[in-house]
């Protein structure tokens, strides 16, 4: 028997299995009452009679628990509860998915003993790997009957999986995609996922709707009572896109959105994003994302942003108005859930108010002179929006009247759309 460093793949055409017979064969003697064989095809099948890699705790817990974030906690196809790890001679990609978003996760540091492929059930490895020590040292390979993670003081055997049940997770396309930098992504996120509603069937609300130009990225989000818009600068990369990927909008689930954030890369990674007819890949570092698009209508937003010029602007920062917000939002009720704002000559009063648990009056110092306005608006929806600034951001709120929207923005391309409530 060869020793373990000597196995490698072995590629055989099928014609080679053992007992393989010429077309129109039979099995045991020739003549009547046997068993003719069907001709084989001349394809050829992998195998892998051992897979090895020895790596660091450190980069494999980081790419464990992000790929875990796609792993179903139930499903009717019991192979995505795992993850795969594919061995190639340079490099180890850890992959995961649950057929509508997938990410691969390169590892850094690993070394291939010998390629190949290997399924790990999430949960279990990521616990293994978790609870050892920092710095552990591990070996991960497979007899072809058990998965084996070995330290210099554990060893654990886990069930074997076939790999090659388990579905193709995309790669990244050589093609030219668009190129956008980590911070701005963060933010396209931060500041449009909460405003989106899975619970629509009307429209698309469920995700971001994503415009992709050529110097230029907008990121919106909405639920129908309030409209969330990002937008930053964004270049196209490696080429020329496409006539069809230039005019593509997709709508990308919230979901992947949020898995998009968290996995983003440190510092000035730049992100690239690429744009499928049914699908959107986003690539930072050493991740790759891919996610089914949103099927639907998108409502069209930029109707959300006439031209008022009649409109009162009124300066604000982020922080105080959040604390003031929240201070008499404490009254409110599900029955009784808006806040009256009122901008007055130098001050904006807020007040709420609700049969169960009283009324509530802050008063908060602004600079506006001129004619007042009052409006009623949802607090949680004013909260949501600064939330996802930094305390002392500079906030210009537009208003015109009690039956028209209130929009906010901000001096980094950041716009947000409250409807009123009906006044009492």
């Amino acid at each position: 028997m060869l020793p373990r460093e000597a196995w490698q793949p072995i590629v055989a055409p099928s014609s080679a299995w053992a007992g393989a017979a010429p077309a129109g064969d039979t099995l045991g003697k020739r003549g009547e009452g046997a068993c003719p064989l069907a001709p084989i095809e001349p394809r050829e099948r992998i195998f892998f009679l051992d897979m090895k890699v020895r790596c660091t705790r450190e980069p494999l817990l980081a790419a464990l628990q992000s790929a875990a974030a796609v792993v179903p906690a139930r499903s009717p196809k019991p192979v995505l509860t795992n993850l795969k790890l594919e061995a190639a001679n340079t490099s180890a990609v850890v992959s995961a998915t649950d057929l509508e978003v997938g990410i691969r996760i390169e590892i850094e540091g690993v070394e291939t003993i010998a390629p190949g492929a290997v399924l790990l059930p999430s949960a279990k490895v990521a616990a293994i790997v978790r609870e050892s020590a920092p710095g552990t040292q591990f070996e991960i390979y497979s007899d072809g009957t058990a998965t084996v993670l070995k330290a210099a003081r554990s060893e654990f055997r886990l069930p074997a999986e076939d790999p090659l049940e388990f579905p193709v997770v995309a790669t990244f396309p050589p093609d030219a995609c668009h190129e956008l930098s980590s911070a701005l992504v963060r933010e396209l996120v931060r500041r449009t996922v909460f405003a989106t509603d899975n619970e629509s069937s009307r429209y698309a609300l469920g995700g971001v709707l994503f415009e992709l130009g050529d110097t230029s990225a907008t990121a919106v989000g909405t639920d129908g009572r309030r409209l969330a818009k990002m937008e930053g600068p964004a270049a196209i990369v490696g080429g020329t896109l496409a006539a069809t990927a230039a005019e593509l909008q997709p709508i990308v689930p919230a979901r992947a959105m949020q898995l998009v954030e968290r996995c983003l890369g440190a510092g000035e990674t730049p992100v690239h994003i690429a744009v499928r007819p049914s699908e959107i890949l986003v690539r930072s570092g050493a991740t790759t994302i891919s996610a089914r698009l949103v099927e639907g209508r998108f409502p069209r937003w930029r109707d959300v942003f006439p031209e008022r010029p009649e409109a009162i602007r009124v300066p604000l920062v982020a922080g105080p108005f959040l604390a003031a917000v929240r201070q008499a939002a404490i009254v409110t009720s599900e029955q009784s859930k808006g806040v009256d704002f009122s901008f007055e000559n130098g001050q904006l009063v807020l007040s709420g108010r609700s049969a169960e648990s009283g009324e509530s009056r802050i008063e908060l110092p602004i600079d506006h002179a001129g004619a007042g306005v009052k409006i009623k608006l949802d607090p949680r929806f004013v909260s949501d929006f600064l939330r996802v600034l930094d305390g002392n951001t500079a906030v210009t709120v537009e208003l015109t009247d009690a039956q028209s929207a209130c929009v906010c923005r901000t001096d980094d391309g950041f716009c947000y759309v409250i409807m009123p409530l009906a006044a009492d």
